[in-house]
């Protein structure tokens, strides 16, 4: 536990280690009262703000993002006593490291976060693919609940390279495979020739 003893910063860095370490909050399970909005957003690069400046602390960031979670179509940080809404510009998260493993299912997939969460690319933690305004495709994968995290776009071109063509919906697909699951990322005539 966090000595609250101790300089701020040193009790802040262990309130991060131990969200960091029992992973998120059961935020699923409170209902407190709303509170508005607060001047927070996190940046499509993954840096979370408060009133307009950068958060530097890690350990800050890894608590904020352990009470956050999406009620509709608004982001909230939640308590047991109250729940405030940010402002997020894309997804939460950013997936910054793949891993390709092995399993009973096959190709296995895993992505490590922006805030240290552990993700592997099956049916409850899907991947998707929708249009960018100027990058083409924007993959995303689900880290819990409904919020999502960014694939970096460097990792986008290690998951094309692991890319294969099957059948899905009646139609040819050019896609990627994870935890026995096939993803599709763009019909396979799209990339025929290249």
């Amino acid at each position: 536990m966090a000595d609250l003893t101790k300089s701020p910063d040193a009790a802040l860095a262990g309130l991060g280690e131990l969200a960091a370490r029992r992973g998120p909050a059961p935020v699923h399970l409170w209902n407190p009262p709303d509170c508005g909005d607060i001047d927070m957003r996190i940046a499509a690069d993954g840096v979370w703000h408060y009133c307009g400046s950068p958060i530097g602390r890690p350990a800050l960031v890894r608590l904020f993002a352990s009470i956050l979670r999406k009620d509709g179509d608004r982001f909230c940080l939640v308590t047991p006593v109250e729940k405030v809404g940010v402002k997020v510009d894309d997804a939460p998260f950013l997936a910054v490291e793949m891993r390709v493993g092995s399993s009973e299912r096959g190709q296995a997939l895993t992505f490590r976060t922006n805030v240290d969460d552990e993700v592997a690319v099956d049916d409850e933690h899907p991947l998707r693919f929708e249009p960018g305004a100027a990058d083409g495709l924007k993959p995303y994968v689900r880290v819990r609940g409904d919020l999502w995290a960014l694939v970096k776009r460097a990792l986008f071109y290690d998951l094309v390279a692991l890319g294969v063509c099957e059948r899905s919906g009646g139609a040819s697909w050019f896609g990627v495979r994870s935890g026995g699951v096939f993803f599709p990322m763009c019909p396979a005539s799209e990339i025929e020739g290249l």
